[in-house]
């Protein structure tokens, strides 16, 4: 059953808009093409803003096309990712270089994403569902999972100095000031970007850039044609924040909004 229906975009009472009173932005994910598949177009609407955004990629994508050997689709999808990135403003892109399809959600992981949380100082993390069942209700894949639970965690450790103490000695000093972090591809998202126009059209530029990997999809490539692909799910969640076309999230909360309700 599609998680989209036609009363609101989800099924479930109308979603709030994502806040947007932030300046910079760090997009943690597992692969090349990850980010593109919906976040890229709010990526899009965040740096015509003036917004800073930068992405983080676990791996280089290397076990993502069956007919190209890994050494031969690292550079390639690491080229495509890069030409992605910069069709929505994005110009730091960094890939921690592991394992594509065995990543694994551990101390080392939240280590290398809390290096570069020090590094950047966002005030949102962005990254994808962390969860088995994602959108939809799909299946959700391994590396997701593991680099999603590791972002949202590496979020907190960012700012405590006793967790991977050796950060300090890099000279990357605590960071506590990541706001919240909003997950894309979530089975129950809670807020929602509106990427009407320009924005879902420069999504769609980001995605088209990752030319290699849809044609290496092989019978599935129609199915992943960026155009009419991204067009459809923007269109099917518009209706939860009542606009045109939309991407969802499901956003974690970390520092609240004003003062307790106790204070």
């Amino acid at each position: 059953m599609s998680a989209f229906t036609e009363q609101g975009g989800t099924g479930g009472p109308p979603l709030s808009p994502l806040p947007e009173d932030w300046s910079r932005a760090l997009a943690v994910v597992a692969h090349p093409d990850d980010i593109e598949y919906g976040t890229a177009s709010a990526v899009a609407r965040w740096t015509t803003q003036g917004k800073q955004v930068g992405y983080l990629l676990a791996t280089r994508g290397e076990a993502g096309i069956d007919g190209m050997a890994p050494d031969r689709a690292a550079p390639l999808r690491e080229a495509e990712e890069l030409a992605g990135a910069r069709e929505v403003g994005v110009n730091d892109v960094e890939f921690l270089g592991y394992r594509d399809g065995v990543v694994a959600y551990g101390p080392r992981l939240r280590r290398d994403i809390v290096r570069a949380i020090r590094r950047c100082r966002p005030e949102v993390v962005l990254s994808g569902a962390y969860t088995v069942r994602m959108i939809g209700g799909l299946v959700n894949q391994a590396d997701h999972r593991a680099v999603g639970l590791a972002a949202l965690d590496a979020a907190r450790d960012a700012g405590n100095r006793w967790i991977f103490p050796e950060l300090g000695d890099e000279g990357l000093e605590p960071w506590s000031g990541v706001r919240f972090l909003a997950f894309a591809g979530a089975e129950r998202p809670t807020h929602g970007v509106d990427v009407t126009g320009e924005p879902l059209e420069r999504g769609i530029a980001s995605l088209a850039a990752h030319a290699a990997y849809t044609q290496g999809l092989g019978a599935d490539a129609a199915a992943h044609a960026p155009r009419p692909f991204l067009t459809w799910i923007a269109r099917a969640a518009g209706p939860a924040i009542g606009v045109e076309s939309a991407v969802l999230f499901d956003v974690h909360q970390l520092i609240p909004e004003g003062p307790p309700p106790w204070v």
